[in-house]
C-alpha cells in the first residue's frame, strides 16, 4: 500500500485523526553466506533486502501498546507496566519483547498504537522476525524522544543489540546477532562483512555484473522456536569445551582455524559433535573467502563457496530437508547458475542463487516445474534487490 492507503488503514483499526502518524520501515535480509556461524562468534556476510516490514505508528495518552497487522484482524493491547504477561502470544511478543528490553535500557517508551504491513514471507528464512522487531524499535524510540524533547540520532547497533535481546529474553531463542544487524545496517547495493565478535563490519559493494541472486522460497512454513536452533548452539558450545583443553585461549569456534581442527579432530569422539564443529570452522573460512572473491570480481569462485556452503549444511550441520534440497539441486542442473545455497536458519525457508539475468526466467520456471513434481506444491521466486536498513520514512500521500 501507499502511505495514503496505509494511513487510511491505520485510521479504519484506530480511529481518531491523522495528525502525529509517523511511518517506519525496516527490511528482511538475505545471507549471501556464513550460516549458524553468528552464534559462534564468527564472520557473516548478509544484505539487507528491498522486501520490508513498514510500521505506521501514533502515540497515545495512557500506557498502553495496541498492536494490529494488515493481514490480521486481532488487535492486541498490552499494558506496558505488564509486558512480561504477553511472553506466550501466537503474535506480537516480538513488539512487546523490543518494549521490554527498550524499557530495561532505560529508554522512554511511551503508549502508542502500531500498524504493520509485513512483506517479508514469515518463516520463509528471510529475518522477518527482524524487520518486525527494529521497525519496532525505531518506531518506539523516535515516539519517546518526541515525546521527551529529545532529539539524538538513534543508535542502530544499539537496536540491534537490543533486538536480539529481545528474542533471547521474550521468545527463547537464543539467536545471533546477524539478521538484526543486516535490518538495522543495511545499504543500498552493499553487503555487510561482520565480525559477530565484536560487531565490527564493513559494507562491501555488490557488482554481479551481468548476474542477480535469485531467491526461491520452499514455502515450507517453519518456526524455530527453542527446538533445533538451539539444539545445534548447545551442540556447539559442546564441541568448543573440548577443543578448549587443547586451545584453552578458544572463546568461540571463530578461534577455532581450519589447521587447529585438523590436527585435534580426532578429540571430537561424537560423530554429530565434531560435524557441527567442522561446519562452522569452514563457513567462517569460506566467508573470508567470498568477501575476497566479490571485491575481486570473482563471481565464479563465490558460487563455487555458496555450493560448499549448502552441502555442509545439509551434510555437516543437518538444517536443509528435502524441499530446500530439492530447490538447490534443480537451480545447479539451471544453464546460467554459478551457485546456490540455503539461507537462513534452514529447516525450511529459502534459498539463493546467482543467476545470469538472460536466464532468470529459464530459470524460474524449470526450477517451479521440478520443484512441484518432486514436493507437491509450489515454490515462489523473487528477484532480490540490496536496499537500506531500519529507517523512518517520509509520509507521502
Amino acid at each position: 500500500m501507499n502511505h495514503g492507503a496505509l494511513i487510511e488503514s491505520f485510521l479504519g483499526y484506530f480511529g481518531g485523526s491523522s495528525e502525529k502518524i509517523r511511518i517506519f520501515k525496516s527490511p528482511g535480509r538475505v545471507n549471501l553466506i556464513g550460516e549458524h556461524t553468528d552464534y559462534n562468534g564468527g564472520f557473516v556476510f548478509p544484505a539487507a533486502l528491498t522486501l520490508a516490514t513498514t510500521v505506521v505508528a501514533r502515540p497515545r495518552k495512557d500506557n498502553k501498546i495496541r498492536l494490529i497487522a494488515t493481514d490480521l484482524e486481532v488487535m492486541v493491547e498490552a499494558d506496558l507496566d505488564n509486558l512480561q504477561a504477553y511472553r506466550n502470544l501466537k503474535w506480537g511478543n516480538y513488539q512487546l519483547g523490543v518494549a521490554d528490553e527498550l524499557i530495561k535500557a532505560g529508554y522512554n517508551v511511551i503508549g502508542c498504537d502500531l500498524m504493520y504491513e509485513d512483506k517479508v514471507p514469515l518463516g520463509s528464512g528471510l529475518s522477518s522476525s527482524a524487520a518486525i522487531e527494529l521497525a519496532t524499535a525505531v518506531a518506539l524510540v523516535s515516539l519517546g524522544d518526541e515525546e521527551y524533547g529529545k532529539s539524538k540520532q538513534i543508535d542502530m547497533i544499539e537496536m540491534a543489540v537490543i533486538s536480539q535481546k529481545a528474542e533471547h529474553n521474550f521468545i527463547g531463542v537464543k539467536c545471533g546477532i546477524m539478521d538484526q544487524f543486516a535490518s538495522a545496517m543495511g545499504k543500498k547495493d552493499h553487503a555487510i562483512f561482520l565480525d559477530c565478535r565484536d560487531l565490527s563490519y564493513e559494507l562491501v559493494p555488490v557488482k554481479l555484473d551481468g548476474y542477480s541472486l535469485v531467491i526461491s522460497n520452499t514455502n515450507k512454513k517453519r518456526s524455530l522456536g527453542e527446538g533445533k536452533y538451539n539444539e545445534r548452539r548447545a551442540q556447539c558450545e559442546e564441541g568448543l569445551e573440548i577443543l578448549k583443553k587443547v586451545i584453552p585461549e578458544a572463546t568461540c569456534l571463530r578461534d577455532i582455524s581450519c589447521e587447529d581442527y585438523e590436527k585435534y579432530k580426532h578429540l571430537l569422539t561424537d560423530d554429530v559433535i565434531r560435524k557441527r564443529v567442522e561446519h562452522v570452522v569452514y563457513e567462517d573460512q569460506r566467508v573470508l573467502d567470498s568477501v575476497k572473491a566479490l571485491k575481486e570480481g570473482n563471481l565464479i569462485l563465490f558460487g563455487k563457496l555458496m555450493n560448499q556452503s549448502h552441502d555442509s549444511l545439509r551434510d555437516l550441520y543437518e538444517v536443509t530437508g528435502a524441499e530446500l534440497d530439492t530447490l538447490v539441486d534443480e537451480a545447479r542442473k539451471q544453464e546460467g547458475v554459478l551457485g546456490s545455497r540455503m539461507t537462513g536458519a534452514g529447516f525450511g525457508g529459502c534459498t539463493v542463487s546467482l543467476v545470469e539475468n538472460s536466464k532468470i526466467d529459464r530459470f524460474i520456471e524449470s526450477v517451479g516445474k521440478a520443484y512441484k513434481d518432486k514436493i507437491g506444491y509450489e515454490a515462489s521466486f523473487y528477484i532480490s534487490e540490496i536496499g537500506d536498513g531500519g529507517r523512518e520514512v517520509e509520509v507521502m500521500a
